[in-house]
């Protein structure tokens, strides 16, 4: 694809300096470049004056956590975000997600992993852009318009913004409108192939995904669940 992707910049945010220490030294070797944060609050200004093209999130932090942290960033920024959460988190997982995180891990974690999925997300991000500066760069289906190269998305008319996974999962589903594409069918088109992701994160981000277009135009019905099948975007 010709992307440098190890040129990129990574915003860890993490109150334990153990952590963004190793990972930060872990993240450098591999060419990345880094901004460490130790809690939400330096790290919401800091992201805010300067962004980065991807950020790790732990979730329980002093001063600002990572949920609020998400949302602030979301009211203004796009940018692919993982979180870190511990074994006793579900809850916050599921709720991160549904805020518009593109992944998470479980601590303890392998750097390995996480240097794995932060490709992945890079990269995706990439391929997308780029598919979207080659032929066919807008999607339209009835009130739905997807401009690929600008990443951006309306309904009717109106802007929904929405993050790179979500951009993905959209487009996966109108491609093709009234063909049901299965969990797995949407976990590779958002995420790529031998990346392991759970069934509840497609979930998750769909019912997101629902609440934006709701959000502009409330009798949006377009993305349907077929349960213990799939989703499908109707064809009108």
């Amino acid at each position: 694809m010709g992307t440098n992707l190890e040129s990129k910049t990574i915003a860890l945010v993490d109150d334990d300096r153990n952590i963004l220490a190793s990972v930060t030294l872990a993240l450098e070797a591999e060419g990345f470049r880094v901004r460490a944060y130790t809690d939400g609050e330096s790290a919401l200004q800091g992201l805010s004056s300067q962004p980065v093209d991807l950020a790790v999130l732990d979730i329980k932090m002093p001063r600002l956590d990572g949920i609020e942290l998400l949302t602030r960033l979301r009211r203004r920024s796009s940018v692919p975000v993982i979180f870190l959460t511990s074994k006793d988190e579900e809850m916050d997982e599921l709720v991160g997600l549904r805020l518009g995180a593109d992944d998470y891990i479980t601590k303890p974690f392998s750097q390995r992993l996480l240097i794995e999925r932060i490709r992945t997300l890079l990269r995706r991000a990439e391929v997308s852009r780029d598919e979207g500066a080659g032929q066919g760069t807008v999607i339209e289906r009835g009130g739905l318009r997807l401009d690929q190269a600008r990443h951006e998305t309306t309904w009717r008319g109106r802007p929904v913004s929405l993050t790179v996974t979500e951009f993905l999962l959209v487009k996966a589903l109108a491609a093709r409108p009234g063909v049901v594409k299965s969990r797995d069918q949407l976990i590779d088109a958002a995420y790529g192939e031998n990346i392991y992701v759970d069934d509840r994160t497609i979930d998750s981000h769909v019912k997101r995904l629902r609440k934006k277009f709701k959000a502009v135009d409330e009798s949006f019905a377009q993305i349907e669940t077929l349960y213990g099948v799939g989703y499908r975007y109707r064809d009108d």
